[in-house]
């Protein structure tokens, strides 16, 4: 089993690996290169009924290469409220993925990757870049709760969903579990009473220590207003776990991008419908566009942010620690006006990039070929995680991205600029050459102990033009 290894920066800069056509074996031991791992509950439904989360299915798969998708969990949500989720329903996942299927000779040529891995490493841990196997998809493709509301957790109401998060949650694997909700959160909910029956308090600790939570609004209700959230999983989750868990309630995002969505329509209809066999079976817009999107936006893994931390903004949005809107209990939420007002800022700054990295896949599902995205060095540094330089008050800083690349050859723009929200000094900064690979800044004498953030965009002259991104975090010293 070889492995073509070769250093090849894809759509957002990622180091990936090109698999051999026998498929060969993944470097494990470096986590740089893993995929991020999600989890989606969803209340998939007929587009005649819901569409906007087959959209938003379409959209993740086109991505696959970018998430270990660990499990697909058909649940109940606000369309069936009063009734129980149809198992039928699953029916519209499964088409999404039969379309994968057919696409994917198409996206694998993006990253180069001419076969598979075994079944026991394709089950394993995932490298960036990698597609996996329609087969791996439908094995995670399970039912979850078919109900709504915290009388779905207790003795009796385990199902596929449940126990696949908790084998999930119990593999001997560093990377957090993002549990990505698009519909009720009560197959999760109980998952969590099972372990906290079943085991002791450290167990359950290091349990909840492994998840992380992304709720497009609380949709284990019954509409409203008013809305009884009490009645809602999602608060029985903040109640029981408190701080112990990093769950965040997006009121913002998802908002955001059904609006924009449906203003912007006619580009869909044009860049993303048709466009290869997934782009066939997108729905047509009906009550706003893929508006639970944003859950793995949060989590994309594009040098932009660490998703479990809320201020540092990234394509999911802009949280903090609050209280959440059902007046009791607190979480990462972006429901308080002020906050709105910030996470609403950078989803209409980034929709566009956001939106052409959609386009470009889509064109790789069609065509087998298009556009990548740039890969974002920044003094001679790649990867993802943020750069972290520490210096004294007064010193200038030189930021240099000159070595960045473009795969396909296409001229670069460079884009320097600070990102308040993210740090704790709130003076002015006055950064030289934003425009320019090379960029520098004086650290004023009165950030000592404080931290600033920049972002360091680049953009390609492709068609569609894609955009990378590099943080650079500074922690001034006397």
């Amino acid at each position: 089993m070889n492995l073509k290894a070769r250093k090849l920066w894809t759509s957002i800069g990622l180091l990936i690996l090109c698999l051999s056509a026998s498929a060969g074996t993944s470097k494990q031991n470096d986590e740089s290169l893993l995929k991020p791992r999600i989890v989606v509950l969803t209340d998939i439904a007929p587009a005649d009924v819901e569409p906007d989360d087959m959209e938003s299915m379409v959209r993740l798969l086109a991505h696959a290469d970018m998430f270990e998708i660990e499990g697909l969990v058909a649940t109940g949500g606000w369309n069936i409220c009063g009734g129980t989720y149809p198992e039928s329903w699953m029916d519209s996942l499964l088409t999404v993925i039969d379309a994968y299927e057919k696409d994917l000779p198409n996206l694998m040529k993006r990253s180069e990757q001419e076969g598979f891995l075994p079944e026991r490493q394709e089950n394993g841990k995932q490298e960036l870049g990698y597609w996996p196997t329609a087969g791996y998809l439908r094995s995670r493709t399970v039912l979850g709760s078919r109900g709504l509301g915290i009388e779905r957790i207790g003795e009796g109401n385990d199902s596929p969903g449940s126990d696949l998060i908790i084998k999930l949650v119990d593999e001997e694997d560093s990377r957090p579990l993002w549990i990505t909700v698009w519909g009720g959160a009560n197959t999760l909910a109980q998952a969590v009473w099972r372990v906290r029956k079943e085991r002791s308090e450290s167990e359950v600790h290091k349990f909840l220590d492994k998840l992380c939570v992304y709720t497009i609004t609380d949709q284990d209700v019954c509409g409203g207003p008013p809305v009884d959230y009490a009645f809602s999983s999602h608060q029985w989750l903040r109640k029981t776990c408190g701080k112990e868990l990093r769950f965040f309630w997006d009121e913002s995002a998802w908002l955001v991008q059904n609006t924009l969505g449906s203003m912007n329509w006619n580009e869909y209809a044009t860049h993303i419908q048709g466009h290869g066999h997934l782009g066939k079976v997108y729905p047509k817009n009906k009550y706003g566009v893929e508006g639970d999107t944003p859950s793995y936006l949060h989590v994309f893994p594009n040098g932009l942010n660490n998703p479990a931390v809320g201020n540092q903004v990234g394509w999911g949005g802009y949280f903090r620690w609050a209280l959440s809107p059902d007046s009791l209990t607190e979480c990462y939420t972006n429901a308080a006006p002020d906050v709105k007002a910030v996470s609403e800022k950078y989803e209409k700054y980034f929709y566009p990039a956001i939106f052409a990295d959609f386009a470009a896949r889509m064109d790789w599902a069609a065509c087998g070929e298009g556009n990548h995205n740039p890969s974002v060095y920044v003094n001679g540094k790649k990867g993802l995680d943020p750069i972290i330089i520490t210096s004294k008050v007064g010193r200038r800083i030189w930021l240099d991205a000159s070595e960045s690349i473009d795969v396909d050859n296409d001229s670069l723009a460079y884009h320097w600029w600070i990102l308040p929200e993210a740090g704790t000094y709130t003076g002015h900064i006055e950064i030289m050459q934003t425009d320019k690979p090379v960029a520098f800044f004086d650290i004023p004498q009165d950030a000592a102990g404080k931290e600033l953030h920049m972002i360091c965009e680049v953009m390609d002259n492709g068609s569609p033009a894609l955009t990378a991104y590099r943080r650079v975090i500074i922690r001034p010293v006397d």
